[in-house]
């Protein structure tokens, strides 16, 4: 790992590495959010790791959307299921104007 030239300390990127503590009231935030919201697009994630395979249990709104290459074990909770390349599903995304 690099280290800053000032205080020596590590330098890493402003993200949750894999194993790494996530903030509690950041998690507390995403839950209340997710709880309250009418749909929820999950997209990218096997729903396989802790805490975010946690996260679809608790949206209890009307539109759940998955996308994912593959099938994840929470695809039957889902209203629409995309089993494809994310990168390819928001480029026809934006082909088509969605917004």
């Amino acid at each position: 790992m690099p280290l800053c030239d000032i205080d020596h300390g590590i330098i890493k990127p402003d993200v949750v590495l894999y194993e790494e503590p996530l903030d509690r009231k950041i998690i507390d935030r995403a839950l209340e959010a997710i709880s309250t919201a009418d749909t929820m697009f999950v997209i990218g994630t096997s729903l396989v790791v802790y805490p975010a395979n946690t996260f679809v249990r608790y949206f209890q709104g009307r539109n759940l959307i998955l996308i994912n290459k593959s099938e994840t074990r929470y695809d039957s909770l889902a209203t629409i299921t995309l089993n494809e390349d994310v990168i390819k599903v928001v480029e026809e995304l934006e082909r088509i104007g969605w917004r």
